[in-house]
């Protein structure tokens, strides 16, 4: 539904509420907000009169409540209603830029799943002269202003092309233009689906193309809608419940109080989730308290019972699933998302956490559940008197892809009070590690965890009314503070209580109340911001955030409808902030961490900069914190300049490893030692919340890429034809001297085609490197090459006396000797060196 058919429903809805305005662009996400948009005004009420606006800006009919306003020159623009009666309405500075930018990309995908490939078709529209089904995003072929668009920028030389973020490959199109479209083909991965559209830096009109970052991976099915099911809900009168893949957040199931949705493409279509009659009481279908999403399907927890919905069931999970059959509290599933991560003792890590009072199980992959700890067993870890009361409040997975963090109760006369202790949980060592972290609360208190984008663990914590930071692996805490009430948001927002908190990757937080209003602040910030109303109070919804980084709203409405809306929460803030005069500390931070994850093997080094500007006398700085094991060597280099008043600060870091593996007792143990997984994160030592983007968090691992391989330069298997081909070795010629031959079947598919040399010429193979993106180097370092077969007819073409050797090395013959309990491809390794 377009924008304005969201602001029909609202509106409808707005008898009961409280008066309000909002602004549309018809740019997605807002991304062009310029002196070239229109910007359409709408007010929510019965009393407007008129609009106001500054001279700079001219507004259609400024006497209708709905209407568009255009301002001619950049910058900070005044803009209210005006209405009758006593009461004032809120007034907004709209941060009006004077962009360049005017055109974008629109794309849809075809999948073919036979061969594992997908089609983007791309052309280029411009917001402000699109057709109406471009805008909704629904088109199928450009309109007949984009087809001429597309064209005249390809004849001055426009040729678009996709960019993946984290693999850094790039597709061009297959063809030429033809009909005003672009084609792309571009493998299905699980592991690469960040993806940009970018174009040549070509101009018409002065105006240029904006690049498109979306989210493409295989394709995710919803579940279908099945006559005679019946509807799955939350008690009537409670809040939304939503839940979406970490990798895809445009994968998202949403419970409402007499629906369940699902969609995957965060509600631009989307399907009712409904179960089974005679499973289910009507009670029972009508009180789901959590809902978690995964590739198996749909939980859902009801009465202390979990229950999976997917495509070929709804069925309840307890004993025959090595679950509880009742008194689970709580389900959750990671926050943030890491495709790459090194796993050092495991073969992978849990999707899911589910804890009853006194348990708390793991779930994997195809339905295995396996429970972790008890609170007896933490009691002893942790060194706890036998005779407290220990039970689990609320668990949570942290910023790091392997952790996870249990908030306990402690208590010994648990009458009025107790405490919140916290323990972290690393799933790859299984270690459980104790936190500085204790609160005391009344024993009634029920907390929320929300942990950070970071890399030191950083956790926001909320009751009914405030929130609780804790900043800087739990040492910097207190109360989010607001210019009024000490923080006390629901004193802010008409007694209203907190219903969800959400944070992006750029570090922008939102709280959002139960009556639809918001405030906003940063990590690390301590105070906190309310921002313009934007959505009644009578509507029920949630903030959500797109592949791109922008959050939207989801709208549930009482007809059973579902709809969601862009909401523009950069320039909101700026408007708050414009009135409150504060400023960022600094004028640019740049860098280039382009990853999310590095991967240092033996031998190499990684090397990154960061770089801050900010106005002189300040006294700036480059803050680098690191959190996981001590394996690695961090060694920064700054420079500072300074010239007009203005300073820059270079902070270059180096993260080495100089372990020497040469004759070691113990060659594995010593390279398990040094294998592991950092996070680092890397930002400015001020910030404020007019900072743009302004950390970059990403992890280091420490070990072998599981993606390298190695091959003998020459060897392929596309240029030969495969067959049948067997070849004999003579009984003669092997090791252990057989009564017969033996005939040898050629591997193709592990060897490709046969390299053909000259047997009058001396052999030695190259060795290369590989892994997903190709060729990486050349092997440099000495290798042993063995015959699989057990031939021994081979001869060498230099000993160890002419090779320069003190001692007898060791050789084929030694190692055999030594290690006659080891099949011959292991008898020599680097760990016996």
């Amino acid at each position: 539904m377009s924008a304005s058919g969201v602001a029909v429903l609202l509106s409808w809805l707005s008898c009961c509420g409280s008066a309000l305005w909002r602004y549309y662009s018809n740019s997605p996400n807002y991304d062009i907000f310029s002196t070239r948009s229109i910007i359409k005004l709408e007010y929510e009420g019965t009393s407007f009169f008129e609009w106001s606006a500054p001279a700079t800006c001219s507004i259609k009919n400024k006497r209708l409540p709905k209407t568009e306003l255009r301002c001619s020159s950049p910058g900070m623009h005044a803009i209210k209603p005006i209405v009758s009666g006593p009461d004032l309405e809120e007034e907004r500075y709209l941060s009006v830029d004077n962009s360049h930018i005017c055109f974008l990309w629109y794309y849809k995908t075809i999948s073919f799943v036979h061969n594992l490939t997908q089609i983007v078709v791309l052309w280029i529209y411009d917001p402000e002269n699109a057709d109406p089904s471009e805008l909704l995003w629904n088109a199928n072929e450009p309109s007949l202003n984009s087809i001429i668009l597309s064209k005249q920028l390809a004849a001055l030389g426009q040729m678009p092309f996709i960019y993946t973020i984290l693999k850094r490959k790039v597709y061009f199109p297959q063809e030429r233009i033809k009909d005003g479209k672009w084609y792309v083909s571009i493998p299905m991965t699980t592991r690469d689906v960040l993806k940009e559209v970018r174009g040549n830096q070509v101009a018409f009109q002065d105006c240029f193309i904006a690049n498109s970052l979306f989210l493409l991976t295989f394709p995710l099915l919803t579940i279908p809608e099945i006559p005679g099911f019946l509807p799955i809900s939350s008690p009537r009168g409670s809040q939304l419940i939503a839940n979406w893949a970490a990798c895809v957040p445009s994968f998202v199931v949403v419970v409402a109080d007499m629906e369940t949705f699902q969609t995957n493409d965060s509600f631009h279509t989307w399907t009712r989730i409904r179960v089974p009659p005679n499973i289910l009481t009507e009670d029972e279908r009508h009180n789901v308290s959590d809902v978690t999403l995964s590739r198996d399907g749909i939980f859902f927890l009801i009465n202390g019972i979990l229950y999976l919905k997917n495509y070929k069931t709804f069925t309840r999970l307890g004993s025959n699933a090595n679950l509880p059959d009742g008194g689970i509290i709580g389900i959750t599933s990671r926050k943030w998302c890491w495709i790459n991560y090194l796993l050092k003792d495991k073969e992978r890590r849990s999707n899911m956490a589910i804890w009853t009072e006194n348990e708390v199980y793991l779930g994997y992959a195809r339905l295995k559940f396996v429970k972790i700890v008890t609170t007896e067993k933490l009691k002893g870890l942790l060194h706890m008197s036998p005779t407290a009361t220990l039970t689990i409040h609320n668990v949570e997975y942290t910023g790091h892809p392997l952790e996870l963090a249990l908030l306990l109760n402690y208590c010994i006369i648990c009458n009025t009070s107790k405490t919140i202790y916290l323990v972290i949980h690393n799933e790859d060592t299984v270690q459980w590690v104790f936190q500085d972290f204790a609160l005391n609360v009344s024993i009634d208190t029920f907390l929320i965890p929300y942990f950070l984008y970071s890399a030191m663990p950083e956790l926001l914590l909320w009751d009914k009314h405030r929130i609780y930071y804790y900043y800087h692996n739990f040492t910097d805490t207190g109360v989010l503070q607001t210019t009024t009430e000490f923080g006390n948001l629901s004193r802010l927002s008409q007694n209203s209580i907190i219903h969800n908190v959400l944070m992006d990757y750029y570090g922008n937080i939102v709280v959002k109340m139960e009556n639809n209003v918001m405030f906003y602040f940063k990590i690390k910030i301590k105070d906190a911001i309310k921002l313009h109303l934007w959505t009644n109070s009578t509507v029920k919804s949630l903030i959500s955030f797109k592949p791109s980084g922008n959050m939207y709203l989801i709208y549930v409405f009482e007809n059973g409808e579902i709809y969601p809306e862009e909401y523009p929460l950069q320039l909101e803030a700026q408007s708050i902030t414009f009135k409150t005069k504060e400023k960022c500390p600094y004028m640019a931070f740049h860098n280039d961490i382009f990853h999310f994850s590095y991967l240092l093997d033996k031998g190499q080094n990684l090397s990154l900069w960061a770089q801050i500007v900010y106005p002189e006398n300040i006294g700036l700085y480059i803050v680098v914190e690191s959190y996981g094991p001590k394996i690695l060597e961090i060694k920064d280099q700054i420079q500072y300049e300074i010239a007009l008043g203005h300073c820059s600060k270079t902070t270059t870091i180096t993260f080495s490893q100089n372990i020497n593996y040469e004759a070691v007792d113990d060659y594995f143990k010593l390279q398990y030692e040094n294998t592991g997984l950092l996070l680092v994160h890397v930002r400015p030592s001020e910030l404020a919340k007019t900072c743009p983007i302004s950390q970059k968090v990403f992890q280091i691992s420490v070990g072998c890429d599981a993606s390298k391989f190695i091959a003998v330069k020459g060897f392929t298997k596309k240029e030969c034809l495969q067959h049948d081909f067997f070849y004999i070795i003579e009984q003669s010629y092997l090791r252990d001297r057989p009564s017969k031959p033996l005939r040898v079947k050629y591997n193709w598919d592990k060897y490709g085609c046969p390299l053909k040399v000259d047997f009058r010429e001396k052999f030695h193979p190259l060795v290369q490197l590989y892994n997903d993106n190709g060729y990486v180097e050349d092997v440099e370092v000495n290798f042993i090459v063995w015959e699989i077969h057990g031939r021994d007819d081979y001869s060498f073409n230099n000993t160890m006396k002419k090779s320069g050797c003190l001692n007898e090395a060791q050789t084929w013959n030694s190692m055999i000797e030594l290690n006659k309990h080891l099949p011959l491809e292991e008898v020599w390794g680097p760990e016996f060196l």
